[in-house]
């Protein structure tokens, strides 16, 4: 459980460089079994995402109840995002909500993402061609009943705009889920720009998207995911970050 919650708060940390986070808001769980699961905390050293520690990631039931929690520490207030989701659906293992700003210009601007682009990034083609749902209350999750709206919502897609706040997103793995929610708002700022450029590109042809192939996890995710750790300890060995 230890690596976990590395896991964890690396990718929080991942998910602040990449501007999909800031500051405080914003969090990242990973299942540990069918009854719990270990989610970013806020505690009284609180230093922003981009600052995370495993010491900041602690264990809660799907009932949203903490199991380890500290004096000092707290649950996010929107943690029945991640427990409605890992609830409902049991072949979720990990969940990211975060802000990113192209998120919230989509989703106020009522727009539908379409599959434009190709090769440039086939997973963004690909969340394109499923459809992205939109929950549409501009509401804090901070009760069970809205975690369950916000996953019914989402039904059985793994990335889910939530209008006027943010995104919501699973995957199998904390490493998946992270590098899915990149290449969400990879689509969501293509879309944005689009529109305000009034260009209306046409989609993708099938002769097109038979030639571009599913290079599976270990390509889409593991190296990805790689790389972007790599960044950012980089930057925490040189100091950019303290």
């Amino acid at each position: 459980m230890t690596a976990l919650r590395e896991t964890v708060a690396t990718a929080c940390r991942v998910l602040a460089r990449e501007g999909l986070v800031s500051g405080i808001l914003g969090h990242v769980s990973a299942r540990t079994d069918d009854d719990e699961l270990l989610i970013r905390c806020r505690g009284p050293q609180e230093r922003g995402l981009r600052r995370s520690d495993p010491d900041e990631v602690w264990r809660v039931s799907t009932d949203a109840r903490p199991v380890d929690l500290p004096d000092g520490f707290a649950l996010p207030k929107e943690v029945h995002i991640h427990t409605a989701l890992m609830r409902r659906r049991p072949e979720v293992g990990a969940v990211v909500h975060a802000h990113p700003p192209a998120a919230l210009l989509y989703g106020l601007a009522g727009e539908r993402v379409r599959p434009v682009i190709g090769a440039y990034n086939i997973p963004a083609l690909r969340l394109a061609l499923g459809g992205v749902p939109v929950y549409p209350r501009s509401v804090l999750i901070s009760r069970p009943e809205l975690g369950e709206e916000l996953a019914e919502a989402m039904g059985s897609r793994d990335v889910c705009v939530m209008r006027g706040h943010g995104i919501a997103v699973t995957g199998e793995t904390v490493e998946q889920a992270v590098v899915r929610a990149i290449n969400l708002d990879v689509l969501l700022d293509l879309t944005v720009k689009l529109v305000a450029l009034g260009v209306t590109p046409d989609a993708v042809p099938p002769t097109d998207l038979a030639e571009l192939p599913d290079l599976g996890s270990a390509f889409n995710d593991q190296l990805v995911w790689r790389s972007l750790v790599a960044e950012v300890e980089a930057e925490d060995r040189v100091g950019l970050v303290s």
